[in-house]
């Protein structure tokens, strides 16, 4: 890649509520737990 650094793919998720504002912001997750997470975040 001729020297040059590259950021690559971060993964994010954002959730949102049912008044459509931002409630969670996720960044870096990891795919083997992040269902478990979100699942965690909403309510109910």
């Amino acid at each position: 890649m001729a020297g040059k650094k590259y950021m690559g793919i971060e993964r994010s998720t954002f959730v949102i509520d049912a008044d459509g504002n931002v409630a969670k912001i996720m960044r870096r997750v990891k795919p083997d737990t992040h269902a478990d997470d979100v699942l965690a975040t909403l309510p109910g």
